[in-house]
């Protein structure tokens, strides 16, 4: 167990030091396990989810579709004319960042609203800095309301088999939509207080022109197959992935009929190659450290440190997310958790969904309470340094802190009360 224990410790460090190549180092640290004998042979394959990788890449292609067809502008530009002022104008674009990184990618969903905060903050001659983190912070939000919100969201459907429907409702009790989704309700007085003071009026202009609505049917086409998908008893394992897989290939087959093979480059460019192979080597190495016992050792920890205690283990294990998430990448932090917390579960002998439901609460929020524990932040920052505004940390927090507090503490204490 030692070794697999020691390659795995590695493995994060230089995934923490080399950020832009952790693909790389997680391929790398997935191939010494299997060549140290660690991973049997037999069991590589079947220890990379492939539902996973391929509901990602095809969500992936069919939202760039959905980007560039200008919808996500065309609704923003509708909701900031139903508002009074740019306090009431903030807030707005926040919920509707939130709203669209259910079912978006959180970056996406960032370059999406972004160029609508700016283009307010500029035309009013505001800071756009508070504006660009308010939106930025929000995008992170509601990444785990949805089965498609986040890859970690992803990661928690394909590891304990739940279907889009099982987000809302499972096992006849509210799902951790609801957790999130009044946790997102909760930081709107928080919005309300950092912004009270600024009364400017939005302008008014036309909303922007739909150049196709093909992407939004293919979007609106995954949810709904997603959810018919989940009444379907014994469906085979790769449903989901096939379902975004044909959907995505759908729309990329329709856009070079169109546009030629410059739609194609310009598709797979917008997939994000370096997140499937971080997950197929995660997986590989997830696989390894199991297969060693390190799995079993740390959950036989945490079970030991709570000394029994549910409640004391769930509050350690939401909160311990978020500061984790506040400074690594949450989702080899969830790839690995998730087993743990089965071992966990198991040792207390209890129903893992609570603990499932807090792990993805606090490592999904966690990354707002830093610039860069999350990457629409880290995103968010750079467009600002590329207008020729520096962020400080202190501004960051200023928002990003109260606003993860309030968030993470009504998802904790709703997910209690329903699945203690």
């Amino acid at each position: 167990m030692v070794p697999a224990l020691t390659i795995f410790l590695l493995t994060y460090a230089l995934m923490l030091a080399l950020s832009e190549y952790r693909h790389i180092v997680a391929l790398a640290s997935a191939a010494l396990y299997i060549a140290l004998g660690i991973l049997p042979p037999g069991k590589i394959l079947p220890a990379i989810d492939f539902n996973i990788i391929l509901m990602l890449a095809g969500t992936m292609a069919a939202v760039s579709l959905f980007i560039e067809s200008n919808m996500p502008q065309r609704i923003a530009d509708i909701l900031l004319a139903r508002t009074r002022n740019v306090c009431w104008a903030v807030v707005a674009l926040a919920l509707f960042a939130g709203v669209i990184s259910a079912f978006v990618d959180n970056v996406a969903t960032l370059l999406i609203v972004a160029p609508v905060g700016l283009a307010i903050s500029e035309k009013l001659k505001i800071p756009p800095v508070p504006v660009l983190i308010s939106i930025a912070v929000s995008s992170n939000l509601q990444g785990a309301a949805t089965l498609v919100g986040d890859t970690t969201s992803i990661l928690l459907g394909g590891y304990a088999k739940l279907d889009f429907l099982d987000f809302f409702a499972f096992r006849g009790r509210p799902g951790i939509f609801w957790a999130v989704e009044f946790g997102a309700l909760a930081t709107v007085p928080v919005l309300y207080m950092i912004f009270r003071n600024r009364r400017e009026s939005v302008p008014r202009q036309t909303p922007a022109a739909v150049s196709d609505y093909f992407p939004s049917a293919l979007l609106a086409g995954i949810v709904v197959l997603l959810i018919c998908a989940s009444f379907i008893p014994g469906k085979p394992g790769l449903t989901n992935g096939f379902i975004c897989m044909a959907l995505g290939l759908t729309g990329t087959a329709r856009a070079v009929s169109k546009r030629g093979a410059g739609a194609l480059g310009q598709i797979l460019r917008e997939i994000d190659w370096v997140t499937l192979l971080l997950l197929a080597g995660l997986f590989v190495v997830i696989a390894g450290i199991t297969e060693a016992g390190v799995i079993d050792a740390i959950g036989d920890a945490f079970v030991k440190l709570s000394a029994g205690s549910v409640f004391a283990i769930y509050t350690l294990l939401v909160f311990g997310s978020v500061l984790f998430s506040a400074f690594i990448d949450n989702i080899p932090y969830v790839a690995t958790m998730l087993p743990v917390v089965t071992v966990i579960s198991k040792g207390l002998g209890m129903d893992p969904t609570l603990l499932y439901f807090g792990l993805l609460t606090g490592a999904t929020l966690g990354g707002n309470l830093t610039p860069i524990g999350a990457s629409a932040n880290i995103t968010a920052i750079g467009i600002l340094r590329r207008k020729g505004y520096e962020v400080r940390i202190r501004d960051f927090m200023k928002i990003g802190v109260p606003f993860t507090l309030t968030a993470v503490l009504v998802g904790y204490v709703f997910i209690w009360l329903v699945w203690r």
